[in-house]
């Protein structure tokens, strides 16, 4: 008798109810998460940036991150074709900053990007660059984010250099699709450290290559990863890309946090 009182109107409406209800405890949990996880993504940038200043093993906890970037990091912005610091974009929105979101994609707000190997067509003309402070207040190391074509998709990191404006510390990929174990390796602390010291110029022009077998006394060389050399090839686009007068060059030869 039961089975009489099952139709296809009733089934399909008990589908489409147990799909309503779970649209709206997703679409709630996501609401109601989105502070979460808006706090935990720039906490997340703010490690990755410590990280490139040789700073995060000072931070235990969540809370020493912060309270280490908000004394030593000072974000600015850098119109990249005159290398020279502008106001805040986003000052007065509600969101921060980011340069490579829709400002990266409208005409106004952004340049075209022609025969770079880099891969990508275009990239924001304003940049946010973070200089490092000692306790004196000197700017000891300026972190420029990068980023360029890998193997599978584009590869973002951050690229740490000296207040003389050249020398490496750090380069760090914190966002990638690269294979793991082959291209992965860029995440290689090995690897990374295989940066520090390095010089981006050699009389003015972009020198740093990334080369199988590398002298380790070439101050302009780093070895390339065995087995990956479409990533390693990005790697070397990308920075000869962004340390370039296209990308940082203009403002790294200013340098304007000496004044």
């Amino acid at each position: 008798m039961s089975a009489k009182k099952e139709t296809l109107g009733k089934t399909v409406g008990v589908v489409v109810a147990v799909c309503l209800v779970c649209s709206i405890i997703v679409s709630g949990a996501a609401v109601g998460l989105r502070e979460l996880q808006q706090t935990n993504a720039a906490l997340d940038k703010q490690s990755n940036i410590l990280t490139a200043a040789g700073l995060l093993g000072e931070a235990k906890t969540k809370k020493d991150i912060a309270t280490i970037y908000d004394a030593k990091v000072e974000e600015r912005f850098v119109d990249l074709a005159s290398g020279e610091y502008v106001a805040n974009p986003a000052e007065g929105e509600p969101k921060p900053y980011d340069m490579y979101g829709r400002v990266s994609k409208a005409d106004a707000t952004s340049t075209k990007v022609d025969g770079s190997p880099a891969g990508f067509s275009r990239r924001a003309n304003v940049a946010s660059v973070y200089l490092i402070k000692d306790d004196s207040g000197t700017v000891s190391r300026i972190i420029l984010p990068v980023h360029g074509s890998g193997l599978w998709d584009l590869m973002y990191g951050f690229l740490a250099i000296d207040n003389d404006g050249q020398t490496i510390r750090e380069l760090i990929f914190y966002q990638h699709k690269e294979t793991p174990g082959l291209g992965g390796e860029i995440q290689n602390p090995e690897w990374q450290a295989k940066w520090d010291g390095k010089k981006l110029y050699d009389d003015g022009n972009v020198a740093i290559e990334v080369n199988k077998g590398e002298n380790k006394d070439d101050q302009y060389a780093v070895d390339a990863l065995s087995g990956a050399t479409l990533t390693s090839n990005g790697v070397q686009n990308t920075l000869q890309y962004w340390a370039s007068d296209n990308g940082y060059g203009n403002y790294l030869k200013k340098q304007s946090w000496k004044s």
